[in-house]
């Protein structure tokens, strides 16, 4: 006789496959099993009043009734056994929990768990108390009651993005973490398969909550500011938008500007034309483009017009219709300046700025007009501000480890300025 499957004992899960949920009915359990074993009985010839004697017995002895499956509040599944007490799952320990997610085939479960199971052993990396066994199309769950729900949900999330095309590394995995840490009522799948641009076999889209909201604000508003850190892709995203607007023909000509000012240094004299004067300080703009179009259109582009790159001097006395226009490097402007190309936006255009606040390069005692302006423009519509920050950074890990201990440092330095400066005034008024 053969064993009762472990997929007939075990309390099926409802939604997706192996994605959480109520445990479904006992009722319905019990009437698999008894099918199971009813054909496993006629598959020997046994007739219809056997095979009921046979169940008869099978029940008086096992005790096992359509109710006995239940779940306790810890999470820890239980078998009750007819007259007698509840007893354990063997797989259960106090305070711990087991679940088994079931792939449809071998395919879905490596695209899942990434090549040569690089993915799930991040999983394990991140979650050390707990252990993983696959089989066949199976993977069982088993560790502490507190990280098993939010393993299923990881889960859930990576076969949400499997569906969708994604190839899943680590490094969709930690993005899918750190979106899930945020606890947003946005699903993470949306997030991470929002695509802006495709070029050259690479696809542009957001890859953390912030960015998100920052790509939807630029749709839905016609003034937009990025302010963040270096590497949060406030430009690049901006960029992605200009080139997505333009070729799906909403604006005309993309402009692109940023203040000539050195980032701390003096470089005297440049030789050369203006034009070789210039781009040095426009080259990441130029950069940006090569990344998402074809190089050998932008020069043509450029001549025609369509595309735009020079130095925010030259905005002054123009007004800018059916356009996308991005100012760059925007913490490097006066008030004055800001105000002046704030107002050069025509009819049918978009202007979104971008900058990093600390990281302004005007002479001492300058105000930033970056700084400033949300609390001149907070406020009016069609005007939106989206704030990124060090968990946004997309480039080198370290980047962002980096920029957290930048504010840290400048954070210390704020409260012993201030502490300063309230013993100073006690000291005055002893």
């Amino acid at each position: 006789m053969k064993l009762i499957p472990n997929s007939l004992l075990r309390p099926r899960r409802s939604g997706c496959p192996g994605g959480p949920g109520p445990v479904s009915g006992a009722h319905g359990r019990w009437r698999k099993i008894k099918g199971w074993l009813g054909r496993q009985f006629r598959a020997t010839g046994a007739g219809p009043a056997t095979v009921n004697k046979a169940m008869s017995i099978f029940e008086g002895t096992t005790g096992l009734r359509a109710s006995t499956m239940t779940e306790s509040a810890n999470g820890k599944r239980r078998l009750n056994t007819g007259e007698g007490g509840p007893g354990e799952f063997p797989h259960s320990m106090p305070g711990t929990r087991t679940e088994v997610v079931l792939f449809e085939n071998s395919d879905q479960m490596v695209q899942s768990l990434g090549s040569h199971d690089e993915a799930l052993r991040f999983i394990e990396e991140q979650f050390p108390d707990v252990n993983f066994h696959a089989r066949g199309n199976e993977l069982s769950i088993s560790g502490p009651v507190s990280d098993v729900p939010r393993i299923m949900r990881l889960l859930q999330e990576v076969r949400g993005l499997v569906a969708r095309g994604t190839v899943i590394t680590p490094a969709v995995l930690q993005q899918l973490v750190s979106l899930l840490r945020t606890q947003s009522l946005q699903s993470p799948v949306d997030v991470l398969t929002h695509d802006i641009l495709s070029s050259r076999g690479r696809t542009i889209r957001p890859k953390t909550l912030n960015q998100k909201n920052y790509v939807d604000a630029i749709d839905a508003n016609t003034v937009i500011f990025g302010i963040g850190p270096a590497g949060t892709g406030k430009t690049y995203l901006a960029m992605a938008k200009a080139v997505q607007a333009l070729q799906q023909k909403e604006v005309s000509r993309i402009i692109l500007t940023r203040p000539a000012v050195e980032a701390g240094e003096r470089l005297g004299f440049l030789p050369g034309t203006l034009s070789d004067k210039i781009d040095p300080y426009l080259r990441p703009l130029y950069d940006a483009l090569h990344d998402m179009m074809d190089p050998e259109s932008i020069p043509r582009l450029m001549a025609a017009g369509t595309i735009e790159v020079a130095p925010l001097a030259y905005m002054r006395g123009r007004t800018l219709n059916d356009a996308f226009i991005i100012l760059d490097e925007a913490q490097n402007t006066t008030p004055e300046q800001m105000k002046m190309f704030l107002t050069r936006l025509g009819f049918g255009s978009k202007m979104v700025v971008t900058g990093d606040v600390t990281q302004v390069d005007l002479p001492f005692g300058t105000r930033s007009g970056l700084r400033i302006v949300e609390e001149i423009l907070q406020g009016i519509e069609g005007v939106s501000f989206s704030v990124l920050d060090a968990a946004d950074v997309v480039r080198h890990r370290l980047v962002g480890d980096i920029v957290n201990a930048y504010s840290i440092w400048d954070e210390a330095q704020r409260n012993r300025v201030k502490h300063s400066a309230s013993r100073e005034k006690r000291g005055e008024h002893a």
